[in-house]
């Protein structure tokens, strides 16, 4: 069990949140601090009613605002990430300490040299790479970062070398190095890459507002790795287009883009769809190929990955941890060679604190991630991307774009839109398949109302002050719900703690069944 305890900057608080925990014999397996002051716990799993004694006692103690639970401690987060992320850089990285041991190193290390990781580690750098003499450095009284030519499995590469230092007061100590090694092929690419005219596959949105840039600016740079993506944002915001024009602008432009919805399909169809079968399973003369074949020098998209059955985040976790899988009905061993591309609306952190989604996958599927802003925080995209639909509708339907009066203008760019880009051009094709002359007005948008309305008390009103605020609250929250219908989403909005939005929207019965969109 973890907590995360949000607190004020307060002498001695860290000491009195300790004492509370060894006054209920509690076996502490981890303590952290982050920048921010907040206090992460690990512990092992209490029993309900102790737990729920022990969360009032931390909430009583002087200086903390919030207590509650977390799915992960902030380092545990980050050595996976970190894990993750060398894992998939396609060209070795070895990491040593100050005798020149090797003390990690990722996929691409390991491929090279054929060996077992336990016969790497403790490995000498000296009989992994030739050609510099690292032990000399490493003794030297400067340590510089440095990039020189050597030998890999004999054969070429450029190593840049990069001293780590660990600061200690006024002053650095070494702890060791890391290696990074291209091959000429590798540098070649990325040569090629450089030289190429910039892709225009991201020229397709409609990014004016600094939000929205900031997804653009962070996509392209991701695009251009090979790592695995994972793509968050509310139902209609676009995370597909967003995905194939990573695609797009990658290594991998060249092969297939190949997206699977894993909502749409029972277990049993997905898992042929994705790794096809032999032939003569389930009786069929011919094979069929998956879509893991189809991908091969492409990219894959897990479309709603969320939605994924337990048994299939399984599987995928093995694929991705081999890189290898076998059709149904055939035991031959294939080896995969695509980009993995995720998106899901859901919060995956969420699903993995509820138990629905492995946290072990997260961690492998999260290795970049993009948030798509909804729709309501992107107010200076949409009169630029209600023309872009108008124009494309108008093709579509053989007449000539129509314009936006002004009125129609302000109406849309105060409006929610908890449906986004796609309620946003459901109800431009209506306005213009119904429209009568050259301009759409602010009466031709037929969307449900959303607007939060201010609702005056009469003085002479009947019931106590409190019955009043609690109605007040019940009308707001479910005023604000469609814009914001996630708990952290309308806690993050109105300032509160994620467990105090779900409680009140618990009581008043608010949720995704009983609020219209």
């Amino acid at each position: 069990m973890r907590l995360e305890i949000s607190c004020e900057d307060r002498l001695g608080i860290t000491q009195d949140v300790l004492d509370i925990l060894t006054d209920y014999h509690i076996d502490l397996r981890g303590i952290e601090i982050d920048a921010m002051g907040k206090i992460f716990l690990d512990f092992p799993t209490i029993e309900f009613t102790d737990f729920q004694v022990l969360m009032q006692k931390l909430r009583r103690v002087d200086g903390i605002t919030d207590v509650k639970t977390t799915p992960f401690m902030p380092i545990q987060r980050e050595r996976n990430q970190l894990r993750a992320i060398l894992q998939t850089l396609p060209d070795p990285v070895l990491s040593i300490d100050t005798h020149g041991k090797v003390i990690l190193f990722n996929d691409a290390v390991k491929r090279g040299l054929e060996l077992e990781a336990k016969d790497i580690i403790g490995m000498h750098i000296d009989e992994v790479i030739t050609g510099f003499n690292f032990t000399k450095w490493l003794e030297g009284k400067e340590i510089y970062a440095q990039t020189q030519r050597v030998k890999f499995i004999e054969q070429d590469y450029i190593a840049d070398l990069l001293p780590v230092d660990v600061p200690d007061s006024d002053k650095s100590i070494l702890a060791g190095a890391v290696v990074m090694l291209k091959s000429e092929v590798r540098l070649g690419q990325q040569m090629t890459i450089f030289h190429r005219s910039a892709s225009n596959s991201f020229d397709a949105f409609d990014a004016h507002s600094n939000a929205m840039k900031k997804v653009i600016r962070e996509a392209k740079r991701m695009s251009e790795l090979d790592g695995n993506i994972l793509i968050t944002g509310e139902t209609g915001t676009g995370k597909e287009q967003l995905a194939k024009a990573c695609h797009d602008n990658s290594r991998r432009s060249e092969g297939e883009f190949v997206s699977v919805n894993c909502a749409s399909l029972p277990d049993d169809v997905l898992e042929t769809e994705l790794f096809g079968y032999a032939p003569g399973a389930f009786k069929q003369e011919n094979g069929k190929s998956g879509l893991f074949e189809q991908a091969a020098g492409g990219t894959l998209l897990f479309d709603e990955v969320s939605e994924m059955s337990a048994q299939l985040q399984a599987k995928l976790l093995r694929v991705l941890e081999y890189g290898t899988y076998h059709q149904v009905g055939d035991s031959r061993v294939k080896s995969i060679d695509c980009r993995i591309i995720c998106t899901t609306c859901k919060d995956l952190a969420d699903c993995v604190e509820e138990g629905s989604f492995r946290e072990d996958l997260y961690y492998r599927l999260n290795v970049l991630s993009l948030v798509v802003p909804p729709l309501r925080e992107r107010k200076a995209d949409i009169v630029s991307l209600a023309n872009r639909i108008l124009l494309q509708h108008s093709k579509k339907l053989g007449i000539e774009v129509p314009k936006l009066s002004k009125s129609c203008v302000e109406y849309l760019q105060g409006y929610p839109w908890p449906g986004n880009i796609r309620q946003l051009k459901n109800a431009l094709y209506r306005a213009i398949s119904l429209m009568e002359g050259s301009e759409i007005t602010k009466e031709a948008i037929q969307v449900p109302s959303c607007s939060a309305t201010v609702t005056y008390i009469d003085e002479n009103f009947d019931g106590t002050l409190e019955q009043e605020v609690k109605k007040f609250e019940k009308d707001m929250l479910r005023r604000l719900y469609p814009s914001y219908p996630s708990t952290r989403q309308l806690a993050r909005k109105l300032g509160l703690s994620h467990t105090a939005i779900a409680n009140k929207l618990r009581e008043y019965g608010i949720n995704k069944t009983t609020v219209k969109y």
